[in-house]
This record gives C-alpha cells, sequence and structure tokens, in this order.
C-alpha cells in the first residue's frame, strides 16, 4: 500500500502544485475566505464527494471506505491568509493587494485537497472514514478550529484521531518534525490603559504622570515570569506597543500599553492572569494612578497525544525513512489546532519547505515567505499514508 500512496502522489505532484498556486495568487483574510471555500467546494465535489459547509466559510467532507463505521480518522487544514504585502516576484503572487499566504495554509489546504484524491481512489482498499476538515479563520481569535468544534465538527462521526500539518521552513522539504506532548504556547493578548493627571512636562508636581506608573508597571510585570512561573514552566510576556502620546514637555493623561502573555500550562496561564491583573492594578495603586487591564484570551495550549503522535512518527519513518522524521523543540508561538488537542487525541506535526540549496528559508508570517515545490509531493502523499495507518490501528 505505501507504493501505491507514492505513485499516487507522484502521479499528482504537479496538480498539487498548480492547486497551491491558483490559492497563493487569490489569499482572503480570516473569515472572509469566500472564494477560496467556493473553490475547495468544487474540487471536493468533482471527486464525487458532498462537502457541507461549517463555521461560515469553513466545509467538512467524508471520505467512507469500507466498512465506514469502524474508525475514523479527521484531517484538518485551515485556508485564511494574513494581512501582508508579498513582495516575492514570481507568477503565482497574490492579487490581492496587502494579503498574502504567507503562514502556508494554501500548502495545508492544497496538500488535503491532494490527500483526498488520493484516499478516493484507494477508497475500496481501506476500512473506516475519514473526515476532511476545512477550516477558516485561524489567524484571528476565536479561531475558527474553536467555531468548528462548537458546531458539531468531532461529531457524527466522532474521530479516533484529528492529524494536522504545517509548513516549517526551518527543515528541508522531504522531511518533517514532530514533537509528542507540549508543542506550541497558549496565547493571551493584553490591552492596558493607565490613566493619571497630564500636565507642562516642566511642572511634574501637579501632574500624576501615567508614563512613569506605566513604565513601573511594564518592568514590574516581568516578575510574574521570573518569580512566580515554575522555571521548568515556560512562559514569555511581552509588550509590543505603548501609546503615550505626549511630547517633549507634555505629560498626556493616560498611556496605552498591548502585550501578549504565552504559557505551556492551563492551570498557570489562569494564575498568571490574576497575578497580572493584581500587579498592575496594585502598583498603579500605589502610585495615585488608576488602570484597567484587558485579558482577551486567545488558544489553549497544544499538546500532541503521546500514543497517537507515537503512531504518527512510525507511519512517517516508514513513508519518509527514520532519517527524515525530526524531533524538534517546544515553539512559543501558537496555533488553534489547540482546541482540536484539547478535544481529541491529536497529533500536529510540521512539513519541510525550504529547498536543499538553502532557498526558500524565509520564515512564515513574512512577505518573502514561499516554498520548494517537492514539499507539495511530500504534503499530500504522507497524510493521505497517515490516514490509512491511523484506521488500521486498533480500537482503544
Amino acid at each position: 500500500m505505501i507504493e501505491k500512496v507514492k505513485q499516487l502522489a507522484a502521479a499528482q505532484a504537479a496538480d498539487v502544485v498548480a492547486l497551491r498556486r491558483h490559492l497563493h495568487a487569490h489569499p482572503e483574510l480570516s473569515f472572509e475566505e469566500y472564494q477560496t471555500s467556493a473553490f475547495v467546494r468544487r474540487q471536493l465535489e468533482a471527486l464525487g464527494l458532498q462537502p457541507q459547509a461549517i463555521a461560515g466559510t469553513g466545509l467538512v467532507a467524508l471520505i467512507e471506505g469500507r466498512n465506514p463505521g469502524r474508525r475514523t480518522v479527521a484531517l484538518r487544514a485551515d485556508m485564511d491568509a494574513l494581512p501582508i504585502q508579498e513582495q516575492n516576484e514570481v507568477e503565482y503572487r497574490s492579487q490581492n493587494p496587502g494579503v498574502m499566504h504567507a503562514c502556508g495554509h494554501d500548502v495545508h489546504t492544497s496538500s488535503l485537497l491532494g490527500a483526498a484524491r488520493i484516499l478516493v481512489q484507494l477508497r475500496d482498499e481501506f476500512e473506516g472514514t475519514v473526515k476532511l476538515m476545512f477550516q477558516p479563520g485561524e489567524e484571528k481569535i476565536p479561531g475558527g478550529a474553536s467555531i468548528m468544534i462548537r458546531e458539531g465538527v468531532l461529531e457524527n462521526p466522532a474521530p479516533q484521531s484529528v492529524l494536522g500539518q504545517h509548513v516549517f521552513p526551518m527543515l528541508p522539504a522531504g522531511t518533517i518534525g514532530i514533537r509528542p506532548g507540549r508543542y506550541m504556547a497558549s496565547t493571551d493578548e493584553l490591552y492596558l490603559t493607565v490613566r493619571g493627571k497630564g500636565g507642562h512636562g516642566a511642572m511634574p508636581e501637579q501632574n500624576l504622570d501615567p508614563v512613569l506608573v506605566a513604565a513601573h508597571i511594564i518592568v514590574a510585570a516581568q516578575q510574574i515570569v521570573s518569580r512566580r512561573a515554575n522555571p521548568k514552566l515556560p512562559s514569555v510576556l511581552s509588550f509590543g506597543k505603548v501609546v503615550a502620546n505626549g511630547a517633549t514637555n507634555v505629560i498626556p493623561n493616560e498611556v496605552y500599553i498591548e502585550g501578549t502573555f504565552r504559557t505551556m500550562n492551563e492551570e498557570w496561564r489562569q494564575q498568571a492572569h490574576r497575578h497580572l491583573r493584581q500587579l498592575c492594578e496594585g502598583l498603579a495603586e500605589a502610585m495615585g494612578a488608576n488602570c484597567e487591564l484587558e485579558i482577551r484570551g486567545g488558544y489553549p495550549c497544544l499538546e500532541n497525544d503521546p500514543a497517537t503522535t507515537e503512531r504518527v512518527r512510525a507511519a512517517a519513518e516508514a513513508y519518509l525513512g527514520a532519517e527524515n522524521v525530526i524531533e524538534i523543540d517546544q515553539w512559543m508561538a501558537a496555533e488553534d489546532f489547540a482546541y482540536f488537542s484539547q478535544a481529541a487525541p491529536s497529533c500536529f506535526y510540521r512539513l519541510g519547505t525550504r529547498a536543499a540549496d538553502g532557498r526558500f528559508a524565509a520564515s512564515v508570517h513574512t512577505p518573502t515567505f514561499d516554498v520548494d515545490d517537492h514539499a507539495l509531493q511530500t504534503g499530500p502523499g504522507l497524510m493521505a499514508w497517515l490516514a490509512l495507518q491511523e484506521l488500521a490501528a486498533p480500537a482503544r
């Protein structure tokens, strides 16, 4: 079977590249994937599948083999792009100004379509059901995964495992990266307003300087990570935007701050929220000011189920060779696949996309991100093979 999957993947490699380039040229922002969804729907219907709308612009479809109720595996691909102006000078560059597939979701979607083509051709040779999940809005809170789950994507039938694939320019095409257990961080957005009393910079005694208060809060808040967190537990607190809007001789009435808090433990995450709120409010009050902190909860920690991940590792080693399946480190970025990992046994792995000569090494979320086309043969074939192996796994 493994050779048959590889042959089918090779036979359609050019078509998958064409699918990806079409999607890359026509990116759409989170929850606005109308044309993308219509395009994916047409591809699925051409395979004889019956996709159903979910979460607005999302789609779900089933590929049923023999004895479809035996076991179900779900495969997920996200479809949205980022608000980035592309700088690549390629024929398939974005045709939508200010919007770009800079995170590889075009690769994810075309790979899942390619996997679907392979699995449809093999449906008489496997038992069980493959659930295809084309997800909107990964790049924007609350995340399309949470909405799909709320609308029942993990029901009727309920998958015994969920697999997700994501581009990774740090690895060469033909390889994947994998890690069991905690892999990616939760992410929360912080919006803080510190209010005082503005006035002339030459008369500080008549004012209550919110810039000084905000500076103390920014520095003091770091002790939540350095002194309140378990040092063996990854945590990040970063402030990326500070707006005082005064002048050289003008103290403003308020300071506005934005930041992010990330960690890999849900219990500590909630404790840190309380510590941060107490610190901001208490320090502002002690200095005679007041503050308002909004913590906008984002994605949870992404944890790869150990048993599922070990099965994926073994299957990937059989398909790619053990030397091409690489253990990767934890990453403090966030991904809404985490909602799937919290709801069902899951594995989220990384697809190498860098060329052997070093090209296509630009990071995701940059205007020069692109991938080696060889990854578009690895991605669909591997995903189809992993689905087949999950369906063949013994019931737990």
